[in-house]
């Protein structure tokens, strides 16, 4: 009894992501913005378009997300965590965050062996995000 049909089951299985899109609220623009080129050492392309203002992470194919500034559009500490990559080892962007107007909240950590390291930051707008790397 219970559980999930061999039907639904199979459905699920054929999306490859549950996550397609993600923004990360902003009330200063500029700085967020300033604030993620500098911990990732990128350059992110903006737009504004109309009360809204977008800067995107760059998105080859997979996941995009942007920092979005405008109405509704509320920095928070509390909520959904979402996980960035953190690249080959999450400490090389951990590292800038300070620098950069954040602050860490949980150091570089050890999930286990197999499922590599998290950190856990809040940005120059008080969002709290996480950090994931393999090493």
């Amino acid at each position: 009894m219970g559980g999930i049909s061999p039907k639904k089951k199979k459905e699920a299985q054929s999306v490859k992501d549950f996550i397609s899109w993600f923004e990360i609220p902003a009330i200063n623009f500029q700085q967020a913005v300033d604030f993620y080129n500098h911990i990732f050492n990128m350059e992110m392309e903006k737009n504004h378009e109309g009360n809204y203002a977008m800067a995107f992470f760059p998105a080859d194919k997979g996941i995009g997300g942007a920092i979005v500034a405008g109405p509704g559009s509320t920095p928070s500490d509390t909520g959904t965590l979402i996980y960035l990559n953190g690249g080959k080892d999450l400490y090389q962007v951990l590292q800038r965050v300070e620098p950069a107007g954040g602050r860490i909240i949980m150091p570089k950590t050890l999930i286990k062996k197999e499922s590599g390291y998290f950190a856990i930051f809040i940005d120059s707008e008080g969002n709290k995000l996480a950090l994931h790397s393999n090493t």
